[in-house]
């Protein structure tokens, strides 16, 4: 992202937002790098504990409880993201429209947003997938299991309903089971496209495969979908 922001203004980054943050591990990342940080969710729950994380390493960082259909920061950011398919919350065009009218009032001119999300080729309308991600910590073990309902997106509105499991083993041998159900609009290149065109004040300049300028959206090793946006202006 450093990266990209320099090469598409010709400026070094110098302050960023974190959208739909939850713990803020990036947030903290940047401003481990020296650059100004502010994570941004719904959820008091995640900011009060990415603040705790923050205070424990000592950082500096400005934490928002917001919207992301209608948010406003004190001071325009150079660059926004947005990543972990936390922008498939949105699930009407409307919403998205907003977001992304939100987004470019609170960057600064030419400022860049960076959208994250699962390859096409990976989670589409004719599989969505499976997922299960594993970790233990300090004897404590967590199992997450993503899409336990073999869920498919709908054809007209590209929204699914994901079943999700995930599994608590404490170190005394209790083990917890937490169910929830996401409910995900599904976003291909041109509706990002025309969302954007349709919000008035962001364009889309670039498309990558990875974390990676290198990799191309079509490339074989492609992982994520990645769409970069600038303000107009």
């Amino acid at each position: 992202m450093v990266d990209l922001f320099q090469r598409h203004t010709g400026r070094a980054l110098s302050s960023v937002v974190e959208i739909a943050c939850g713990p803020g591990y990036h947030a903290r990342e940047f401003a481990r790098r020296g650059i100004l940080a502010t994570g941004l969710d719904l959820r008091p729950e995640m900011v009060a504990f990415a603040q705790d994380k923050d205070a424990a390493e000592g950082l500096e960082l400005d934490w928002v409880i917001d919207d992301m259909r209608n948010f406003h920061l004190e001071t325009p950011v150079d660059m926004a993201f947005i990543v972990f398919d936390g922008i498939d919350a949105l699930l009407a065009n409307d919403d998205l429209v907003r977001h992304l009218q939100a987004v470019g009032a609170n960057l600064a001119p030419e400022g860049l947003y960076l959208i994250d999300l699962t390859h096409p080729r990976d989670c589409n309308y004719e599989a969505y997938g499976s997922y299960r991600y594993t970790g233990e910590r300090d004897g404590t073990t967590v199992e997450l299991l993503w899409a336990t309902n073999q869920p498919h997106f709908d054809r007209i509105t590209g929204i699914a309903s994901v079943d999700v499991e995930m599994r608590v083993g404490l170190p005394g041998g209790e083990r917890l089971i937490i169910t929830d159900t996401a409910t995900e609009r599904m976003l291909m290149p041109q509706e990002i496209i025309l969302l954007a065109d349709q919000s008035g004040v962001m364009k889309v300049v670039d498309w990558y495969g990875d974390f990676d300028r290198r990799i191309p959206l079509d490339a074989p090793q492609a992982r994520r979908m990645i769409s970069l946006l600038q303000k107009r202006g």
